[in-house]
């Protein structure tokens, strides 16, 4: 089985994970962070090095403040569980997106999270937080507005200059896009960055989502003809 480099997941299905059981929409957000933990560990031993979830977009702050409000409070307590887990298993860990929307205690547990394990070498795990991919490409645009302005930057802008100015910088483009709970489109995620991705969907809500699963997506992904390495077209 050929095993992608980077896999990127859209966590998706909390919320009617925890309806159908008769719980309120936060013990599926518990849960499903609980789910983000395990496959971190069982992408890594299957020989994923990258992995990026979509935690929070941008979008998901028009959901009910209460909802909200207890997802900060779930981030909060992840940023700390987090940097733990990162000792614990090698893993490095970097948040894309926005962070200035972020209030100022999440912000500074995010820049210890990331400092503690920057140097660690398992795998690079990247979380998705106050993040669309729109806002992303027209931040990059006004910062490269901005280096031109300043006389840092001269010359026409390539592929290469752009993907610079991007939260991704450094990180290889998805191999493997997963989406759970059913649903089959990107919501604003990694527009750039999916280009040439294969895009894998399945029904199973997040919080079920296993080690087999991951499985079951990679297995699909193997049995793909990607001609030309990620870039090849008929």
């Amino acid at each position: 089985m050929s095993i992608p480099n980077h896999v990127a997941i859209i966590l998706d299905g909390n919320g009617r994970w925890a309806k159908a059981k008769g719980m309120p929409r936060n013990y599926g957000h518990i849960q499903g962070a609980k789910t983000v933990e395990v496959i971190c560990e069982e992408a890594y031993k299957m020989g994923i090095n990258y992995l990026t979830v979509y935690a929070f977009s941008t979008e998901n702050w028009s959901r009910p403040k209460d909802e909200v409000d207890q997802l900060m409070k779930l981030l909060r307590n992840y940023m700390k569980t987090c940097r733990q887990t990162a000792k614990k298993n090698n893993m490095r860990v970097r948040v894309i997106g926005d962070v200035t929307g972020l209030a100022d205690d999440i912000r500074e547990s995010i820049s210890a999270l990331e400092e503690a394990s920057k140097d660690n070498t398992g795998l690079c795990f990247q979380v998705a937080i106050n993040y669309g991919s729109r806002d992303e490409i027209i931040r990059a645009v006004n910062h490269i507005i901005s280096d031109v302005r300043d006389g840092n930057m001269t010359g026409n802008v390539t592929e290469e200059i752009f993907e610079q100015y991007l939260d991704t910088k450094g990180v290889p483009a998805p191999d493997l896009l997963i989406r759970t709970s059913g649903e089959q489109r990107l919501s604003n995620f990694l527009l750039w960055q999916l280009a040439y991705t294969e895009f894998y969907f399945t029904d199973v809500n997040w919080p079920d989502f296993s080690k087999e699963e991951l499985v079951r997506a990679c297995e699909a992904y193997s049995r793909r003809e990607r001609r030309f390495g990620s870039h090849g077209e008929d």
